[in-house]
């Protein structure tokens, strides 16, 4: 190396890679045999120039260029190969910029998109449907406010954000966060649009407040979730992105944690109980199913395990891990004071899911299919349903661990991180289209950005933040949005659930009244 480094002084990065790998080829001394020495000079200029106009061409962007070096031909841009955006928070400091007075405004994906959107897209249409005849005024938006968090305006690529109440922890910025990597992910693709935000857990707008001849026009406002009650919009949630508070990281780099806990134990050789740990004082039917849990009188097949939030924080979350909480057979979810976030991360294990009746949906778990992707549960007699699901399960164990894997599945590649952002893609689009006006950024508030949002933050705030950036746009656009569920379509896969549930409340009755004649 040392004498090469002579031969081409001040370019052996690049000398090395180019041009002695093709005298290496050879051997230096064979090389100069063959060629004359003016056939060599020609050789090592032209291949000499060619090297230093593949470096010219490299965007020095955040470190080394020869991270993003290529040394083949650059006359075409190279397919997946995108430039980076940068994020550099002492430049910004230092400028006295919170943020760029220019964001990257136009989309130029390497390749078409022939891919159609997971069923679950189409409940965009059906979530909007309150608003399609009508379209959206900006006096619904002045209505709703007080129901909202903050409100969030999109103008020619900023987003500008005014708040109106203190959100619980940090999910607004979380939040946020999301929207602001959607477009640097699609950038100049996501429309001007104007919406409200409520980030906490109970819904908002009831359906039957605006029903009625004399009823006003529901205001619209987005949400984490929804139910049959109300008229919510269903976005995804901030742990997407992390849950800081309570050391839940970024939802890519999590699923990969619990893939590599989940293979720590075979299904065989896992606890043959249903688990569930977390705080059973938000929800009257948390507290109804602790007491499922084991006892001196009675087991019914379950292991339940109060989570104390304080104390999970004093101990550094060191005995709280999800991709630790695999050891099971089977896992309940159960919500909280509505949904519950944790629903993704207990069906990643691949352990059977034992679903106790939610009241609640998310935006991807309405095409989830019990004894599919879940067993389901009774809200009503769910210690009695428990018990048999885990009887049914250790005496079926390749169907349990079929519906486990099933689950998992479903969670690994329909509920992919470019999922999420071309949902909300198109959730953000076709809400855009039903606006009557055109948007304007209110007078109290401000912008923010990548820069503004992830500088300022510190410890595992930051870290999550940086984690979940998006660094370049997509090498192709989102994927197609399917059309509405037809009503009769709807009606059809209600029908198809509630069938199924009552087949399986059926197998428990019978199993009871086996169990009760044999003790008599």
């Amino acid at each position: 190396m040392g004498e090469h480094a002579k031969i081409f002084p001040g370019f052996w990065p690049y000398g090395d890679q180019v041009i002695l790998g093709c005298i290496h080829n050879v051997g230096l001394g064979r090389f100069k045999g063959l060629v004359s020495t003016t056939a060599f000079l020609f050789l090592f200029s032209f291949v000499l120039i060619a090297a230093l106009f593949n470096w010219m061409q490299v965007p020095i962007i955040q470190g080394s260029p020869l991270a993003h070096m290529s040394f083949t031909s650059r006359s075409n841009k190279m397919p997946h190969e995108r430039v980076e955006f940068p994020l550099n928070c002492s430049i910004a400091a230092l400028q006295g910029k919170k943020c760029p007075n220019k964001y990257p405004s136009v989309f130029e994906p390497d390749e078409s998109s022939t891919e159609t959107c997971p069923d679950y897209f189409r409940w965009i249409h059906q979530d909007l449907q309150q608003w399609k005849t009508s379209g959206i005024t900006e006096d619904m938006i002045e209505r709703g406010k007080a129901s909202a968090h903050f409100r969030l305006v999109i103008v020619g690529g900023n987003v500008y954000v005014e708040k109106y109440t203190r959100p619980y922890q940090t999910r607004d910025v979380f939040t946020k966060w999301g929207i602001l990597q959607l477009l640097r992910l699609y950038p100049g693709k996501v429309p001007d649009l104007d919406l409200l935000f409520y980030s906490g857990d109970e819904t908002k707008i009831m359906r039957s407040d605006y029903q009625g001849p004399n009823s006003t026009l529901a205001p619209p406002l987005f949400h984490y979730c929804g139910s049959e009650e109300t008229l919510d919009i269903v976005f995804p949630d901030w742990t997407f992105w992390g849950w800081a508070e309570v050391n839940i990281m970024p939802w890519e780099d999590m699923l990969r944690a619990i893939k590599k806990g989940r293979k720590r134990t075979k299904w065989e050789q896992r606890e043959p109980y249903a688990f569930w740990k977390g705080n059973p004082h938000v929800a009257k039917n948390r507290l109804d199913l602790m007491k499922c849990n084991l006892s001196d009188q009675y087991d019914w097949n379950v292991r339940l395990y109060y989570k104390n939030w304080s104390k999970v924080v004093d101990e550094g979350f060191n005995y709280s891990k999800l991709e630790d909480q695999c050891t099971y057979r089977y896992k309940i979810y159960i919500e909280g004071s509505t949904w519950s976030v944790s629903k993704k991360y207990i069906l990643a294990c691949d352990s059977m899911t034992l679903m106790i009746k939610p009241r609640y949906f998310d935006f991807f778990s309405r095409s989830m299919v019990p004894m599919q992707h879940y067993w389901p549960i009774r809200r009503q007699d769910k210690c009695r349903d428990l018990k048999f699901a885990v009887e049914w399960g250790n005496n079926h164990t390749q169907q349990a661990q079929d519906i486990g894997k099933a689950g998992s599945k479903f969670i690994e590649e329909i509920l992919t991180m470019r999922n999420v952002y071309n949902y909300m893609f198109h959730l953000l689009n076709e809400y855009s289209k039903l606006l009557k006006y055109k948007p304007m950024v209110p007078s109290k508030a401000r912008r923010i950005c990548v820069e503004s949002t992830a500088c300022k933050q510190k410890g595992v705030w930051k870290e999550f933040l940086f984690q979940s950036l998006v660094k370049s746009p997509s090498h192709k656009p989102p994927c197609e949005l399917p059309p509405p569920y037809e009503p009769q379509a709807i009606q059809a896969s209600m029908d198809k659930i509630d069938n199924v549930d009552k087949q399986v409340e059926n197998w428990g009755n019978v199993y009871w009244n086996k169990l009760n004649e044999t003790n008599q």
